[in-house]
């Protein structure tokens, strides 16, 4: 009797916590357009990262100071890395066009963003983009400094919760009518 009430009360705090936590869809062109979202709105909706990407550079020789990220030794080479894990919350900063979003994911100065756009290939989600992908990299700017990122990070998209979304605030009265005096 004691293991179905204790069976009984870890479903209930499972289903409790899953109902708490974020359902993350895919921002995608689409959902833009249905919306209509000004920049202003756009900087008020939470981006969540659907996988995780990972920034290298090299590391300048005699430089002691490293802003953000770690030293790490790549094939004998000192690298600097920043790992921006999957689900890590995101904000809008700025659209430099219609359809491009410079998405910041950590405090520390305006130029730490990343810029995604619409992927046809990716059914128009909202995507890393880079200034230059090869086989197994690209080519981002990031703190104002060119960093190399492996092709994997070309699929991490933008999300959103959408139940927070479409939760609309509405301000309402009913008129009473106006008499002639």
């Amino acid at each position: 009797m004691k293991n179905n009430n204790l069976i009984l009360l870890l479903a209930a705090m499972l289903i409790m916590a899953s109902s708490c936590s974020p359902k993350l869809t895919p921002f995608t062109q689409d959902l833009y357009e249905d919306y209509d979202w000004s920049e202003e709105e756009l900087k008020s909706i939470q981006f969540y990262l659907s996988s995780p990407i990972v920034l290298r550079r090299a590391a300048k020789s005699g430089s002691s100071e490293i802003i953000s990220g770690k030293i790490k030794m790549i094939d004998g080479k000192e690298m600097e890395e920043i790992i921006i894990p999957e689900k890590t919350p995101g904000v809008l900063l700025f659209q430099p066009k219609t359809n491009r979003f410079a998405v910041s994911f950590e405090d520390g100065g305006k130029d730490r963003y990343l810029m995604f756009g619409p992927n046809p290939k990716q059914n128009e989600k909202f995507v890393l983009l880079a200034s230059d992908w090869e086989k197994s990299q690209g080519k981002v700017t990031y703190e104002g400094k060119t960093w190399i990122t492996p092709s994997r990070s070309a699929f991490a998209a933008l999300m959103v919760d959408l139940r927070k979304i479409k939760h609309v605030s509405v301000d309402s009265r009913r008129a009473k009518g106006r008499s002639i005096n």
